[in-house]
């Protein structure tokens, strides 16, 4: 006879639903929070999460709002985002936001319900593909229906995410929450290197060392390189031009600095640009039409070889580890003696434009000139604040006007939809709660969102609201205007933002000189509850859209 005593007992198996092991498998890849509203086909979801602590729920009054604020804090971090919702008109509300991420590749999973099993293909109310709804705006939509691959469809959805950043998004019926599996959670694979071409790398060095006339344009996503990119500028003797919104990637001190070009910019730097032969593009795919050389060597260096070649024609591309290609770069550039002429004109043309653009920033005027206040802002908030910008005007007006340090700036950069702003503000001060968190928007983009001043509330974030509140959503009838049309439907019937905001449970004041919101800032950044400045602000045509 064996001896029974001597066989191992197998481990019993563990058995977990897939609501768990969605919260566990997002845990075990660093993830903190998910942004939504309830819904009864994400009831599962919802009582998973209240049975733990390491994922948050944070709880919003609308969808997009929801979808939002995860595409801000993957921006903002550079990890996944996740929002959740309910079937069908839930997902249709997460859209806006999912179409934000999604055209400024930021890495977000989007989880939401669906009809039960038996009710899949049927008249059930709320049903419909949602496969197929999000198709426009993911790169990865499946729908679960067995337990056993929740996690590997979680993982994949993940991956795709994170390493194309984009979106990805899983269907889950109500009746499958609850459902067990005996599988365990899949650990993170860590993110394969590429290495450089060296062949790339003396092409590239070949079109830089025959520059005469360089210029290098710098994208949001490079400021993790600014030393890098400031020792290149120094080195080739080149102008720095920054993409649209991104301000604070390089200091707007910087000798070589000509701040943005386009929407926003400085108008005197389209000139400069287009005589350039050699461009060097750092991490982004901002190529304004009729404002950049025709026919410029471009060499583009990006981290995720998709971007490569999107927008500009470019003569080389490099991709992989940014710092490391810039190193390669400096090393070998030496020698290189930069035209003086080049350097003369560079100059030159960030005086003339600091010279213009002083006169325009130190008016003061009441109602206030939408630059002044940009001007009050940048000289009260931290070198390294967080400042949200919604869609509008008074994105343009602090485009053009805000000398940056290094502040991050948070925007919709291709999307572009208003109401961005106070969402991207509560995503950043729950991601970064150190720091200080401002936003900017016009009156048109906080009336799309006002519901979720509750949320700031509601969550203790002490984020600072800045409303440009003039009445109109101006940039619209500017641009009407600008093209010989008659304005309709761009004024606003406006409440009385301050009142709103202390009604749910703000500090709040109305602002009619620039000393009142000089006062006010000072007192406003340094608080503990989220505080919002209605700006009585001048009706003044910004001048990219000057008829």
């Amino acid at each position: 006879m064996s001896d029974k005593s001597s066989i191992a007992a197998a481990p019993p198996l563990r058995y977990i639903t897939v609501a768990d092991a969605i919260l566990e498998q997002l845990r075990l890849w660093g993830g903190q929070r998910i942004y939504g509203v309830v819904g009864d086909a994400i009831f599962g979801l919802m009582d998973a999460i209240a049975k733990q602590e390491a994922i948050s729920f944070i709880a919003v009054k609308h969808e997009s709002v929801a979808a939002l604020m995860a595409s801000a804090e993957a921006k903002l971090t550079g990890r996944l985002g996740v929002c959740a919702a309910q079937m069908g008109p839930g997902l249709a509300n997460l859209m806006n936001g999912l179409g934000d991420a999604f055209l400024d590749k930021a890495p977000v999973l989007a989880i939401t319900g669906q009809a039960p099993l038996n009710k899949i293909g049927t008249s059930c109310k709320q049903f419909i593909n949602q496969q197929q709804m999000v198709q426009a705006v993911s790169s990865y939509s499946e729908l679960i229906v067995h337990p056993d691959t929740i996690y590997e469809s979680l993982v994949q959805a993940m991956q795709t995410s994170v390493s194309s950043k984009t979106v990805s998004h899983l269907s889950i019926p109500m009746d499958v929450f609850a459902l067990t599996t005996t599988l365990k959670p899949i650990m993170m694979q860590p993110a394969a290197v590429s290495t450089v071409d060296p062949s790339m790398i003396r092409h590239s060095l070949k079109l830089m060392k025959s520059a005469r006339r360089p210029i290098l344009l710098v994208g949001g996503k490079a400021r993790a390189h600014t030393a890098a990119i400031q020792t290149v500028a120094e080195q080739w003797g080149c102008g720095i031009v920054l993409s649209y919104g991104a301000s604070g990637t390089v200091p707007d001190s910087h000798p070589h600095m000509l701040h943005g070009i386009g929407e926003g910019g400085n108008p005197n730097v389209a000139g400069l640009f287009k005589q350039a032969d050699v461009v060097l593009a750092i991490e982004t795919t901002w190529w304004p039409e009729g404002l950049v050389p025709h026919q410029a060597q471009v060499v583009h260096i990006a981290s995720d070889p998709v971007s490569l070649g999107v927008s500009m024609r470019m003569a080389a591309g490099l991709t992989g580890d940014i710092t490391e290609i810039l190193f390669n770069l400096m090393e070998e550039l030496e020698p290189f003696v930069p035209d003086p002429d080049w350097i003369r004109q560079i100059k030159e043309c960030k005086q003339t434009w600091y010279v213009q653009n002083d006169t325009e920033r130190n008016q003061a005027t009441s109602p206030l000139h939408p630059a002044s206040i940009i001007k009050a802002v940048e000289q009260h908030i931290a070198e390294d604040a967080v400042i949200a910008l919604d869609e509008g005007d008074s994105t343009l007006w602090f485009l053009r006007n805000f000398r940056a340090i290094s502040q991050r700036v948070l925007l919709s950069e291709r999307w572009r939809t208003m109401g961005a702003g106070l969402p991207a503000a509560i995503a950043a001060k729950l991601s970064s709660p150190d720091k200080q968190v401002i936003c900017i928007s016009g009156d048109g983009g906080i009336g799309m969102v006002m519901a979720d001043l509750l949320t700031a509330v509601k969550y203790r974030l002490p984020v600072v609201v800045i409303v440009f509140n003039n009445g109109t959503l101006q940039m619209e009838r500017d641009k009407m205007l600008m093209k010989g049309l008659q304005p309709e439907g761009t004024e606003l019937t406006n409440p009385d933002f301050a009142k709103v905001a202390e009604a749910c449970g703000w500090n709040a004041c109305q602002i009619e000189t620039v000393a009142q919101l000089e006062t006010a800032l000072q007192q406003s950044l340094s608080g503990s509850k989220p505080v919002l400045l209605d700006v009585r602000t001048a009706n003044i045509p910004h001048p990219d859209f000057k008829s």
